[in-house]
């Protein structure tokens, strides 16, 4: 199997989309001539011609608004937006119509549009470059986010993406770019909207997504050698949520730690953590616990290591939560 990055399987996804069908569009900010501030477009443009893979103006508003009227009269369109940050001025788009046109007509209409969003933080960069926005969206029925963190869940995810029926936004972790892996391109790793289990555990489960999975491995392996054996889920969709595979977890361990970079606040961890003590309340030995982000603006990237949740941030939860 070849070894890739985090971008360069997601190029080679959205290379197949555009092969397998010419509904398939690409829409954003510099991704043509230059390929994406990460290049994650690079090349395509030059096989597939400016008319599919297309330079917009500078106005995210516009963009999704051009990519829901491409759906409606039968294409696939994928916009890129540039960084997180710069999703808001697009958020009206894709809350009040994006999300709504299905059930709004009534299920006659579908609008298959994909939005594509680095986000996260972890890359020294400056305001409005590092934000985690998922849970505002997740609040908006209608739309459905997934995140990967693994070469091969990227290379199949933003193709799943593409062929899904509703609106469909990829987080992608930036800083995860350039992580690499083998990626199998002849079998995708099945669902795209259900969690995987990438550590087995007996004695707590640690859930995170998008770019703090490899923390939460990394804080697994560092509790074995304390002797402390830890279930790692890697949720992938943030919506709709996997609660089942979640909760049978739990139901094993009776600890559940929940972790990711956007605030803990109002975050996807809460919403995960009433769900699993609504379902597995007498299974758990301790509270659920969560670790995220302080509930501050993104800070100045000198100040980012100290706002990120890091392996120390994850182990002192699980100390807690054994503790009880």
């Amino acid at each position: 199997m070849p070894v890739m990055t985090i971008a360069k399987a997601i190029n080679a996804g959205l290379r197949a989309a555009l092969k397998d069908s010419p509904a398939t569009l690409l829409m954003g900010e510099d991704i043509g001539a230059l390929g994406g501030v990460y290049r994650v477009t690079e090349g395509l443009k030059a096989e597939f011609g400016a008319d599919r893979v297309v330079d917009t103006p500078l106005g995210e508003s516009g963009i999704i608004g051009t990519a829901i009227g491409l759906a409606l009269r039968g294409y696939r369109p994928v916009c890129e937006i540039q960084f997180d940050g710069f999703v808001f001025p697009g958020f009206n788009q894709i809350t009040t119509q994006l999300a709504k046109m299905h059930a709004r007509s009534d299920g006659m209409l579908r609008v298959p549009v994909v939005i594509r969003i680095p986000y996260g933080g972890g890359i020294g960069s400056v305001e409005h470059h590092s934000e985690s926005p998922e849970a505002l969206f997740a609040h908006t029925a209608g739309l459905r986010i997934i995140t990967p963190s693994n070469p091969q869940d990227a290379y199949w995810m933003i193709q799943q993406a593409i062929d899904c029926d509703d609106p469909v936004i990829v987080f992608e972790p930036k800083r995860r770019y350039w992580l690499k892996g083998e990626v199998d391109l002849t079998t995708p790793p099945g669902n795209p909207f259900t969690a995987h289990v990438l550590r087995a555990g007996t004695d707590a489960t640690l859930v995170a997504y998008g770019p703090l999975v490899p923390v939460a491995l990394a804080a697994a392996n560092a509790a074995a050698e304390d002797g402390t054996s830890v279930e790692v889920i890697d949720l992938r969709s943030v919506s709709p949520m996997d609660f089942d595979t979640v909760t049978a977890s739990v139901q094993k361990t009776g600890r559940l730690i929940i972790a990711h970079e956007a605030p803990t606040f109002g975050g996807i961890g809460g919403e995960l953590a009433a769900r699993v003590s609504e379902r597995a309340f007498l299974s758990l030995q301790a509270p659920v616990m969560r670790v995220g982000g302080f509930h501050l603006p993104y800070p100045v990237a000198r100040m980012e290591d100290h706002y990120l949740p890091d392996i120390d941030r994850i182990l002192e939860s699980l100390d807690r939560a054994l503790a009880y």
